[in-house]
């Protein structure tokens, strides 16, 4: 059986930078697993420019910020598989491998990066009554059709969703000629950053349309026209607001499922709000040894926050292969996520273990202006910042710092929530 220290599954942004990482923290035995025939994930089709800023200080296209990542990958040599599927994870870090050049493997690992991304949400899964025609993808295999297949997926388009992949396809059909007609959101708010709102909608003047959902799909063979309507408070059409558009396409936009099906059969607990892996503070989940950042931990709205998050997991791998498990005589103190606040990355907390600063990443669950970002240790609240505005499509967080919590020796729990004062 092949042994590695580190075996890191997925080869996208965040399986690359914590392969840099760990190779940096001293780890020389690291392995990349990637399934498709090219390193570098799903930025190899975000041809768009907008990555990048927090890490290189540049804007960049994702090819452009997945190959800095992919030549340090190389120009230090770590080993990479590519078209190469892991079919199983077990909990004592055996990675059982599948590819047509090496058959069926099993790799043994010190330690494993989970780092395997999210898929779109399909078709079945949002209950659109209607035919089932041609012409009916999700934002992302358009994305990929017509950046890196050169294929058009059609002419007249309706978008439902307003996450970030189907704002930028909006823009990107519109520029290969196709006429986008409208974008629909089933919520009150749209899911995508508000920059993407204004440079792809606004500046090419599509029409969004919030608390509207498709209700009838038209055609047989193809598309022919959908016809979308309001929704009232209990997300139910609204009768006498249907509105309908002749259209050949229409694309999916309506969030992304972290991809954790090898984590679930790992065993590894899994939060029910973000289907993503229950982590502690060095990102490690509930099986000692195993670690996951990126998409597959939870949906992030910039690549710039994937790559540093996945450096920590790199980093704390590699300190496990050194150092093994770690912990402290005192219980973890547990985060809670309430009052508009969904979740939290991590869920739980070692202060021993911690660096000196820890940053806690949580999205809302509504949109709040001119509210406060409390954080309360177990009744004492300890930080009150005033936002703006927050919205459900970005990403907030706050920093802790270790010497504030050696202050509190028997802390339990550490509480996120909005308030309005």
């Amino acid at each position: 059986m092949l042994s590695y220290d580190i075996v890191i599954v997925g080869g996208g942004p965040a399986g690359l930078a914590a392969a840099v990482a760990a190779r940096e923290a001293g780890t020389e035995s690291i392995l990349i697993l990637e399934r498709d025939h090219e390193l570098g994930g799903i930025l190899n089709q975000c041809i768009h420019n907008g990555f990048g800023l927090h890490t290189f200080k540049e804007e960049l296209t994702g090819p452009e910020y997945a190959y800095r990542f992919m030549k340090q990958v190389y120009d230090m040599k770590i080993e990479y598989k590519l078209n190469t599927m892991v079919m199983d994870i077990s909990a004592d870090r055996v990675v059982t491998t599948m590819n047509k050049t090496d058959g069926m493997n099993q790799i043994k690992a010190g330690a494993v990066v989970l780092a395997m991304g999210c898929r779109e949400r399909p078709r079945g899964a949002l209950n659109i009554p209607g035919y089932r025609p041609a012409g009916i993808f999700s934002a992302g295999t358009a994305q990929r059709l017509v950046n890196m297949e050169g294929y058009m997926p059609g002419r007249e388009v309706v978008i439902l969703g307003s996450g970030d992949i189907g704002l930028i396809m909006a823009r990107r059909m519109t520029l290969e000629g196709a006429k986008v007609k409208v974008v629909a959101e089933l919520m009150p708010y749209s899911g995508g950053l508000k920059r993407n709102i204004v440079q792809c909608l606004d500046d090419f003047g599509i029409p969004l349309k919030l608390s509207h959902t498709v209700v009838d799909i038209e055609g047989k063979e193809r598309v022919s026209a959908v016809t979308i309507a309001e929704v009232g408070p209990d997300m139910k059409p609204i009768p006498g607001t249907e509105e309908r558009y002749t259209c050949d396409t229409l694309l999916l936009s309506c969030g992304l499922i972290p991809e954790n099906e090898l984590s679930k059969s790992a065993g590894v607990e899994l939060s029910p709000v973000t289907s993503g892996p229950v982590v502690n503070e060095s990102l490690e989940t509930s099986i000692p040894g195993v670690f996951a950042c990126g998409n597959v931990l939870h949906v992030h709205d910039l690549v710039d926050f994937v790559s540093e998050e996945a450096k920590r997991a790199g980093e704390n791998a590699s300190k496990y292969v050194k150092e093994g498990s770690k912990k402290s005589g005192r219980e973890p103190i547990k985060f809670v996520a309430t009052e508009g606040a969904r979740y939290t990355v991590p869920s739980t907390l070692d202060v021993d273990r911690m660096d000196d600063l820890l940053t806690v990443r949580f999205r809302v669950g509504a949109v709040y202006q001119d509210s406060y970002v409390s954080v309360y240790f177990d009744n004492e609240r300890i930080m009150h910042n005033k936002k703006r505005i927050m919205a459900p499509g970005e990403m907030e967080q706050v920093i802790l710092q270790k010497k504030k919590l050696a202050e509190y020796p028997d802390l339990k729990t550490i509480t996120i929530k909005i308030e309005k004062d």
